[in-house]
């Protein structure tokens, strides 16, 4: 390599805010918007980690008191009418359609059983929308980051080569930072896309984990209450 050439390589600066302010504005785009899906995705992760850590806890005590024999008229008096958990949510809803399922006289309308599961199957769905609010955008990002930074990349490219066409120079000096600066892009797309695309996986599986537990909770209380019915 030439003296001048390695002279000129070593004064460039290739960090990264160096490389950032150095790419086209096509590319400086494309990296913002990258960073953003990123540090959006991130608040997605920890908000979802720190619901479900909640819902697991609120779960794993209202299961205490529900199994503890507390009668089941007594435990829906003392949630009250606004339920704080998931769990006690569902419960409600399916001891609010049971109380509103009992005539005057004492008596069941008909049809209660089937009207309980309904209830308590709207509540589920609602709490798995909730918990599932968010993870379309991380699996948006986990899918489609990489392809944004590859198109910054080969925008970068393209511009680095008409770049040395102008000046008519093929030394290391003039093609590296060009290369550097959409290489960069594409860097910043997979930073953005790999934890969206992992966590997305493991959130989806955990909100699964939660939504199975509340069903089974549900189809348990069913049970329970047919049997009443049934007596």
């Amino acid at each position: 390599m030439e003296p001048n050439t390695l002279a000129m390589a070593q004064e460039i600066d290739f960090s990264m805010f160096a490389l950032f302010a150095r790419a086209t504005l096509t590319v400086k785009l494309v990296m913002i918007m990258l960073f953003v899906m990123s540090f959006w995705s991130w608040a997605i992760i920890i908000q979802k980690h720190i619901m479900l850590r909640k819902a697991k806890g609120e779960a794993s005590i209202f299961d205490r008191a529900f199994w503890s024999g507390e009668p089941l008229d007594e435990l829906f008096e003392r949630i009250g009418p606004d339920p704080q958990g998931s769990s006690e949510r569902i419960f409600a809803a399916g001891m609010l359609e049971w109380r509103r399922s009992h005539r005057q006289d004492g008596g069941l309308i008909a049809g209660a059983q089937s009207r309980i599961d309904r209830a308590m199957n709207v509540a589920i769905a609602r709490e798995s929308e909730v918990m599932n609010r968010g993870l379309s955008f991380l699996a948006t990002t986990g899918s489609t980051a990489t392809f944004i930074g590859l198109f910054g990349t080969v925008w970068g490219i393209k511009h680095s080569f008409e770049q040395i066409a102008i000046s008519q120079n093929t030394s290391l000096a003039v093609v590296a930072p060009g290369i550097a600066e959409a290489l960069l892009a594409t860097g910043v797309g997979l930073v953005a896309a790999i934890p969206a695309a992992v966590f997305y996986n493991k959130l989806s599986a955990d909100i699964d984990r939660v939504v199975g537990g509340y069903e089974a909770f549900a189809d348990e209380f069913a049970t329970i209450l047919s049997r009443q019915l049934d007596s």
